[in-house]
């Protein structure tokens, strides 16, 4: 007996040992720079959200298509694009940033950091005070971020505030979804008490770049007000049966116009904000190799750097992801003998003919809309002269839809025949263009793996630096998350939906029209539209609002979040997504317009499902809509 008694405390001294090399909290915030560590562990999910092919407001937007028969080639999954396939389900979904499955981030694993940091921070002795009110205003934002990104997505989310404790009870752990409006106050309550001791910029930007600041925490919460406000938050009808299993409702059965107004508010302080700091649309500066430009390629590279452009020289940018954007290689089509050799060169990602057609005419209006733009005769064809060679190769036989577009047309798409500013050209009167047309092309299909389903490129997203020949150089930027010029546009969205008259709203459009090289709306459709009083009514002008916000921000990631909060997805997807008929290599047979994707989406595809398991885990959970 003796013995055994030795023994077992033997045992009990060897199991209160902490194993080398296992870290520990107290170890984590044992002075400032192990405490500094924790602080990225926390923005280190904000790391992961660079894959433009895990975000749904890139994949499910019908902005890009992915080949059908492509599976995790060079490190693109295509759950993200399969979404529209109608291939989501509760019991496997795509996507999944609830449990970080399927390319989605563990979002609850990413609060948890945040409310540990916030339980420790008063651990390190040598943290300054100012700096410890720095950290702690910055995690508070990253867990209203963290809730953001479930709010898109799932609606009525838990409220994770502080960690439950190790031993919590069963009863404990079984969390319930709260309502959306307290969900939208408790991110707004966070970020309000974080802004105020935030930077106004960031200082050292060599080592603090990315790191949150008052400008950010402003222009997020305007954004957070925003969706709130939309459509699909606010009043929806869809969503009155949706309530926890004690009843309470976890959407707002009403419309509430305030809401709105709160948008508003926040909406011109992020902007006030941000011009006070230094933000202002983005100009290209010609470095001395390129030399004087045209007004045509000014105007373009105004356009497509203010994406591209590096962040510090960036006056536009308010926000962006700091890792560089990894997917130039997915971006741009094969221009050179070398670049066809090389099995490195695929330009996976297609943009669809919708998406083109979604740009304006030259004259700052739709194409179906334009009184001057043969709308009917479109896919007739016609070959690029020397009045368009900024455009369009001269000499090249493209398409009437090709001519007299929008400058953001050039700058964003890269399409059969259109001029490509870059790749290694730089003197405007020696420039690639792209030639698409059939398997012998350049940037024509070779393979099953090296191809482009529609024939057409998101050029925005090519640095023009980049070079593709025999190899790779790449110039890196990072894909902005927040750019004034979107700010902008929200506050001509929030004032139209506040019922403000059109003279208040169209100066907010105006400034952004203008750096596009367009006249004002007014002029526009007054001198050029089928419909010219269109942006009278406020109807009329949400129209006008949204196509211009989509046209602007395409492919940055933010019109598929869009499109989902005013409830308009379901019309974009309703019809076949089409592109064209890529292996033929005479143009009248190649612009025949053939469907790639047919999609699958219903009111149900608004909101995403909550796992099968962790409804039957958590039996306090409730699904979403039909799911």
């Amino acid at each position: 007996m003796a013995a055994l008694a030795i023994s077992c405390v033997s045992c009990k001294k060897y199991l209160d040992v902490t194993p080398d090399n296992v870290g520990t909290i107290d170890y984590a915030f044992r002075n400032r720079n192990e405490a500094e560590n924790y602080l990225f562990t926390c923005y280190a999910t904000l790391q992961q959200l660079i894959y433009p092919q895990n975000n749904p407001g890139f994949t499910t937007s019908a902005e890009i298509v992915f080949p059908n028969d492509l599976t995790d080639f060079q490190g693109i999954d295509p759950t993200g694009f399969n979404l529209i396939r109608g291939t989501q389900s509760s019991a496997n979904p795509g996507l999944n940033y609830w449990d970080g499955a399927n390319g989605g981030q563990a979002m609850f694993r990413s609060i948890r950091r945040c409310n540990t940091m916030l339980e420790n921070i008063d651990k390190p002795v040598d943290l300054s005070a100012d700096e410890k009110k720095r950290w702690i205003a910055e995690v508070k934002f990253l867990k209203a971020y963290y809730h953001f990104i479930l709010f898109r997505l799932y609606g009525a989310v838990p409220i994770t505030d502080v960690n439950l404790p190790i031993n919590s009870s069963t009863a404990e752990v079984q969390v319930k979804r709260s309502p959306v409006d307290s969900v939208v106050n408790y991110m707004v309550r966070l970020i309000d008490e974080a802004t105020p001791d935030l930077p106004a910029i960031i200082q050292n930007q060599t080592k603090e770049l990315g790191r949150i600041t008052q400008p950010i925490a402003l222009a997020v919460k305007a954004q957070i007000l925003t969706t709130a406000a939309s459509p699909l938050f606010n009043g929806n009808p869809d969503y009155i049966s949706i309530k926890n299993k004690d009843g309470k409702a976890l959407f707002p059965a009403a419309y509430d116009a305030t809401k709105w107004d709160k948008a508003a508010v926040a909406t011109l302080a992020a902007i006030t904000s941000a011009e006070a700091n230094g933000n202002k649309l983005h100009t290209f500066i010609s470095p001395a190799n390129v030399g004087v430009l045209s007004d045509s390629l000014k105007t373009v590279m105004d356009l497509q750097t203010a994406i591209t452009e590096k962040w510090d020289l960036n006056t536009e940018i308010i926000w962006a992801l700091n890792p560089y954007f990894p997917g130039q290689t997915y971006c741009g089509p094969r221009l050179t003998a070398k670049a066809a050799a090389n099995p490195s060169f695929q330009g996976t990602f297609a943009v669809p003919i919708a998406e083109q057609e979604l740009f304006y005419t030259n004259n700052g209006v739709p194409i179906n809309e334009d009184n001057t733009f043969d709308y009917t005769n479109r896919y007739g064809l016609r070959t690029g002269d020397k009045a368009s060679r900024f455009y369009i190769g001269n000499g090249y036989t493209t398409v009437n839809a090709h001519f007299n577009r929008e400058p953001r047309f050039y700058a964003d798409l890269g399409f059969d025949g259109g001029i490509w500013f870059g790749n290694g050209l730089v003197s405007q009167e020696s420039l690639y263009y792209i030639q698409a047309r059939g398997s012998g092309a350049l940037a024509g299909p070779t393979d099953n793996i090296r191809i482009n389903i529609t024939g057409c490129w998101p050029k925005k997203l090519v640095n023009y630096l980049t070079v593709y020949d025999d190899g790779y150089t790449i110039a890196d930027f990072r894909m902005p998350i927040i750019r004034l010029a979107g700010l902008y546009l929200q506050y001509a969205e929030v004032l139209n939906e506040q019922g403000k008259s059109y003279a208040e709203v169209v100066p907010w459009l105006d400034k952004v029209r203008a750096r596009a090289g367009l006249p004002g709306v007014v002029n526009a459709w007054s001198s050029f539209s089928k419909n010219p009083t269109k942006f009278t009514t406020q109807d009329g002008m949400r129209q006008i609002i949204h196509q211009e916000t989509r046209i602007e921000l395409a492919f940055e990631c933010e019109p598929g979040w869009d499109l989902r909060r005013w409830k308009e997805l379901q019309d974009v997807l309703s019809k076949p997504l089409q592109g064209w008929s890529i292996y033929e290599a005479d143009a009248i047979n190649f612009y025949r317009p053939h469907t790639v994707v047919v999609p699958v989406f219903n009111v149900r595809n608004y909101l995403w499902p909550i796992t099968n398991d962790d409804l039957v885990i958590n039996p306090n959970l409730v699904q979403n809509l039909n799911w």
